[in-house]
């Protein structure tokens, strides 16, 4: 058992810096596939414009995403002829839901805040993830979206742990899975990342699903358009005071 024991660790020793290697392969090939480190470092903001389509409701809701260095973001949409929005200024999130009874602008949750959190980062959290104090292990290879994929390991300085699945021959993201709390328990989503267009010299996904975990079907992203470096004043993502009346 002691001979064991002590093989099992040689191997494990031996097999960290392999893994490593992988991991820094992986990557490199990743910031590459999507049009290089410095190209993304390059880009201060980004406007996105398209329409979701609500879980196979067949409602449709155009959207508008804008993100701004360092870490603000904000998610405007319309339904049901109302304007809903979410945004972080990189302190605060905070959202307007009139069609939920609540025309003023509220605080989010931690929990409720992910989400939002996630959007006001430009990058992604594999974009240089050591200087944003994530952590990222390389799992290795799985098949999902019928096609070999990298399966790497994030985890957040939040805390949330994420699965990104990366195309083994085009090296780009096509999947993720993560886990929510959702009325006081944990759902497991994953998304699915399709329909790469250039930007810029930038690729990026203009098809976005996300859906709980083996369900058929879930909310649809399909962007537009994608626009780089537009002016946002930082206004935007701050929330609002509630004017008189309790109206924003």
């Amino acid at each position: 058992m002691l001979k064991k024991l002590a093989a099992l660790s040689v191997v494990a020793v031996l097999a960290a810096p392999a893994q490593a290697q992988e991991l820094d392969e992986v990557l490199s090939n990743y910031y590459e596939a999507v049009g290089g480190f410095d190209a993304w470092q390059s880009v201060q903001s980004m406007k996105m414009t398209g329409k979701m389509m609500m879980g196979g409701m067949g409602i449709e809701a155009p959207f508008t995403v804008l993100v701004k260095r360092p870490n603000k973001g904000r998610i405007e949409f319309i339904f049901q002829g109302m304007t809903g929005l979410q945004a972080f200024d990189g302190e605060t999130a905070w959202q307007v839901m009139p069609f939920l009874g609540n025309p003023d602008p509220e605080e989010l949750t931690e929990d409720e805040s992910e989400d939002v959190r996630d959007t006001a980062d430009l990058d992604g959290p594999l974009m240089g993830y050591e200087e944003s104090g994530h952590q990222v292990e390389f799992v290795g290879l799985e098949e999902t979206e019928g096609t070999q994929a990298y399966k790497l390991k994030v985890t957040l300085t939040s805390g949330s742990v994420q699965y990104y699945y990366l195309d083994s021959e085009y090296f780009v993201p096509i999947r993720m899975d993560v886990a929510r709390e959702s009325q006081g328990r944990t759902v497991e989503f994953e998304t699915i990342f399709s329909d790469y267009k250039e930007v810029g010299g930038l690729l990026i996904p203009y098809s976005v699903e996300t859906r709980p975990k083996g369900a058929p079907a879930g909310q649809v992203i399909t962007i537009d358009l994608v626009e780089l470096n537009v002016e946002l004043d930082d206004a935007l993502f701050v929330m609002p005071e509630k004017s008189e009346g309790g109206q924003q």
